[in-house]
């Protein structure tokens, strides 16, 4: 159910917070007050669409906002908040509980919270999906058993498919697989990669780009060497063997002068080897450079690494023998395939007929709803489809559709097809007030649907929601009395200007207010007669609710 809803900035509706409640919630009020608007912001919260030109004059964005109590969707608290903000640059803010979803994702999680029935709005039940699902919910205690037992069997049916899929089952399919398969695994066999080459190739194109300044400095280390540093410390030596005799200190740095020198000497000729090792031509760095383009252009398709090329060239080698070793168990799955398709065939012929059986039963239901309705023309039926081509769907081989014929004589037609608003809403109130006890949508909401109807028609129409309201939370706008006087929850729209701007006002109104309201509607006026009016209706609806 809504607990609060807020808007902000919607036509004459500047900022109102309205607190809802369980059971039949039932608006009434002035003429271009806001009524509607209510209702459009609601729709707006559902992902419906929504016009620039419905923001309030002078300001930038609209805003709806509503908290939801919603036991059976596994929130925090069983509580949920839905918001959606639309400023006049086109920025369209759609949130659940903080978290920022597209206007579809909204449309697809409201579509199973708020059923709108009203002129305009397209309701779930004309959703064709949603109609096999209703009479399916309706004939449940005969149909679950079978049902239940053809999902599992469906949803092994579907396995075994994609497997089939999967597998190649065709062969064309199978071929065109192996080919490719093929190709890479020669392709990345032929390029005979080795674990670490890649490092060790890209070092030494590093050096071959870098071999000119390479050899230059060890050119000129090795002339350093030899030239200078070898023959200064040659030098040195001599001198301090000259005055070694006079103290050990002296021939200790002669001992350690030579060790040098000749670690220095031998450094020289490494050096000298190391510059030989040093040259490469152009030819040896094209080669790398070739083999390094091909790694690279294998990783591209078949990883990031070398190591992943391999690990993939594994997985190709398995597939390829699966596949060709899949004969024997692509029969089997063929079998299993037939198996399955033989019983869902049986359980679909069994839901079949016991959706034939429901659906004449709610047909003549929903028949005689009508007619309390003053659509004593009207006949409603279910179309229901089989199709023996086996073409399997989560519900069986039934296409189920709900037609509708208005008037005496004319053909039955798809309820999308209905032109007339209030012909709609009514057929909509009789399909759901037998359908209430399966409906899962937890909140109906009425838009004037009784436009068009009085007398005993708009009695039987408030009847009709307010028994809806007792599994449902239900929210109706009215200008007729004796809806008005059923509600449980009464509100009061009206407008008032302010500094020279129109604004909407909502007030829950205490019993006294509701028996003024039910007269002002009844009458034009609020006079003892239309109070005493008021009152009976009043009297009328706690004597049914008893």
């Amino acid at each position: 159910m809504i607990n609060t809803l807020h808007i902000k900035n919607i036509g004459i509706i500047d900022d109102v917070t309205i607190d809802l409640n369980e059971g039949f919630n039932v608006l009434t009020g002035e003429t271009g007050a806001g009524k509607t608007l209510i209702i459009e912001s609601l729709q707006i919260l559902s992902g419906g669409r929504f016009s620039k030109e419905m923001i309030r004059r002078g300001e930038e964005n609209s805003f709806v906002e509503a908290s939801f109590y919603l036991p059976n969707l596994n929130f925090e608290d069983n509580m949920v908040v839905i918001s959606r903000e639309i400023s006049l640059k086109g920025k369209n803010t759609c949130k659940i509980n903080g978290r920022l979803v597209t206007v579809t994702e909204l449309r697809n999680f409201m579509k199973n919270i708020i059923d709108i029935h009203g002129q305009n709005e397209n309701q779930s039940i004309l959703d064709l999906n949603n109609q096999i699902n209703l009479l399916d919910e309706y004939s449940e205690k005969e149909l679950k058993v079978f049902k239940n037992k053809y999902t599992s069997l469906y949803e092994e049916y579907i396995k075994i498919k994609a497997e089939l899929d999967k597998n190649y089952g065709d062969d064309r399919e199978k071929q065109r697989k192996l080919d490719l398969l093929n190709y890479q695994l020669k392709e990345i066999e032929d390029a005979k990669l080795k674990k670490g080459e890649e490092k060790i190739l890209e070092e030494k194109i590093k050096l071959i780009n870098s071999s000119e300044k390479i050899s230059q400095n060890l050119q000129e280390s090795e002339t350093q060497i030899n030239n200078n540093i070898v023959d200064s410390m040659n030098y040195v030596i001599r001198l301090l063997e000259k005055i070694e005799q006079y103290s050990s200190k002296y021939a200790e740095l002669v001992s350690r002068l030579k060790n040098s020198y000749y670690e220095i000497q031998e450094v020289g000729v490494d050096i000298n080897l190391i510059s030989k090792d040093n040259y490469f031509n152009e030819e040896e760095k094209f080669d790398i450079e070739e083999r390094l383009d091909l790694i690279n252009s294998l990783k591209r398709k078949y990883g990031n690494s070398i190591d992943e090329i391999l690990k993939y060239k594994n997985n190709i080698k398995n597939e390829i023998y699966e596949i060709e070793n899949l004969e024997g168990y692509i029969n089997s799955l063929k079998s299993k395939l037939r198996n399955l398709e033989e019983e869902m065939m049986k359980l679909a012929e069994k839901m079949h007929n016991i959706r034939i059986k429901f659906s004449q039963d709610l047909s003549s239901k929903i028949n005689k709803e009508l007619k309390d309705l003053e659509m004593k023309n009207a006949t409603f039926s279910v179309k229901i489809e089989f199709n023996e081509n086996k073409k399997f769907n989560k519900n069986g081989l039934d296409k189920i559709e709900f037609l509708i014929s208005t008037n005496r004589g004319e053909e039955e037609k798809s309820l999308i097809k209905i032109a007339s608003g209030g012909e709609m809403s009514r057929i909509m109130l009789a399909i759901k007030t037998i359908l209430a006890s399966v409906d899962k949508i937890p909140i109906m909401i009425f838009d004037e649907i009784d436009t068009g109807i009085s007398g005993i028609a708009a009695n039987v129409t408030g009847e009709k929601m307010k028994k809806i309201s007792k599994s449902h939370q239900v929210i109706c706008v009215t200008h007729l009395a004796s809806i008005a006087a059923k509600g449980e929850y009464n509100y009061f729209i009206s407008k008032e200007i302010l500094e020279n701007k129109t604004r909407t006002t909502v007030k829950l109104l205490n019993e006294e207010e509701t028996l003024m309201e039910i007269a002002r509607i009844s009458s034009g006026s609020i006079t003892d007669i239309s109070l005493n009016h008021a009152k009976e209706l009043r009297n009328m609806n706690l004597k049914e609710t008893a």
